[in-house]
């Protein structure tokens, strides 16, 4: 089965740094592309970054500059480590896969149980 277990949320001031790593299994990670999104508080989901099965990655406006993607095929993990830290950044963060489906010839997106990001003084 197809498993996403994010980790390294937590409390820290503005300006801080934290790495939040996403743990995969159940599927061929390295031919997948992989994603995170977030949770504000009052807000809808968002994508928050993403990178190709080769390396391409994009980012939302709110977040370039600051934030990286990031992943090691070898150990089916994908990173995002994270600058800069603002009270806006505050969320609950999710790793996301979308992974097709050949024998029912639909794609389904995967998600983790999310690890939470508060950033306040």
């Amino acid at each position: 089965q197809v498993q996403l277990v994010e980790s390294g949320g937590g409390l820290v001031q503005p300006g801080s740094t934290l790495k939040l790593s996403c743990a995969t299994s159940g599927f061929t990670f390295s031919k997948h592309p992989m994603r995170w999104y977030r949770q504000r508080p009052g807000m809808e989901r968002e994508l928050v970054a993403a990178i190709t099965s080769s390396g391409s990655t994009n980012y939302a406006d709110s977040v370039k500059g600051r934030f990286t993607i990031s992943r090691d095929n070898a150990k089916n993990m994908v990173y995002l480590q994270m600058n800069s830290l603002k009270p806006e950044d505050t969320g609950v963060y999710y790793c996301n896969a979308a992974i097709f489906d050949r024998t029912a010839i639909a794609t389904n997106d995967y998600w983790g149980q999310g690890t939470k990001v508060t950033v306040s003084s």
